[in-house]
């Protein structure tokens, strides 16, 4: 009986140790394991939105970091700094555009028939804080707005917008993950209707994209769309 009860316990102890030494490999494996960033595979962040509205002219200023050359191919390229300026007007006019500031950025715009509106873009090094002053010219007079930032202490980051995102997309990452590589492109843009939004896009290099409307401050998804 003795005999069955060492024996016992002999098995018991090699099990022990044969689980202890498994999970003494548990932490060394994770931190062997690559952390995926996201959002370095963002090919275009549309980080800010400043906006002015008066009589006859609305005047938007969004501030967006793009691959180029821009493709939706599921491979995100080193990307640049644009201000792109938007003005809105019924006026029929030929519109030139201007930051007034330490910085010379502007020219003439040109009128986009999909959208109706008049369009000026430019690179530049860095981006506006909380306001930005804009002088429009045309052939019989100018006038200036000064546009403020939508965003507001609540608002989401970029990156946290794609990290509230992809917590929904999980079993989506695993599909377009090989061998611990990422094999893909996000693109993520605020928007500004009568709040804050986020919209973020999954593309992958079958060209399919997964597109997500997220809430701006709480990072809710509101809308899926698979196309």
């Amino acid at each position: 009986m003795l005999q069955g009860v060492f024996s016992y316990r002999y098995s018991m102890k090699k099990i022990f140790i044969g689980l202890s030494c498994a999970l003494a490999f548990v932490p060394l494996f994770c931190a062997c394991s690559p952390k995926i960033d996201y959002y370095s595979h963002a090919s275009e962040i549309r980080s800010d939105i400043f906006r002015a509205e008066e009589e006859d002219f609305t005047l938007t200023v969004s501030c967006i970091s793009r691959e180029y050359p821009y493709v939706s191919d599921g491979i995100a390229a080193p990307k640049t700094n644009l201000l792109e300026i938007s003005l809105a007007t019924d006026l029929r006019e030929e519109f030139s555009v201007y930051l007034i500031g330490d910085t010379k950025i502007g020219g003439e715009t040109s009128f986009r028939n999909t959208r109706g509106d008049y369009f000026y873009s430019e690179g530049v090094k860095q981006f506006p804080d909380t306001a930005v002053t804009v002088r429009v010219e045309w052939k019989d007079g100018s006038r200036e707005f000064t546009a403020t930032s939508v965003k507001n202490e609540r608002t989401l980051t970029p990156k946290e917008a794609l990290n509230k995102a992809l917590s929904n997309e999980k079993e989506t990452l695993a599909g377009m993950t090989k061998n611990g590589q990422f094999e893909g492109e996000f693109y993520v843009r605020l928007l500004r209707r009568d709040k804050n939004y986020y919209y973020v896009g999954i593309v992958s290099k079958d060209a399919g994209v997964i597109s997500l409307l997220l809430d701006g401050e709480s990072g809710e998804v509101l809308a899926r769309r698979e196309s």
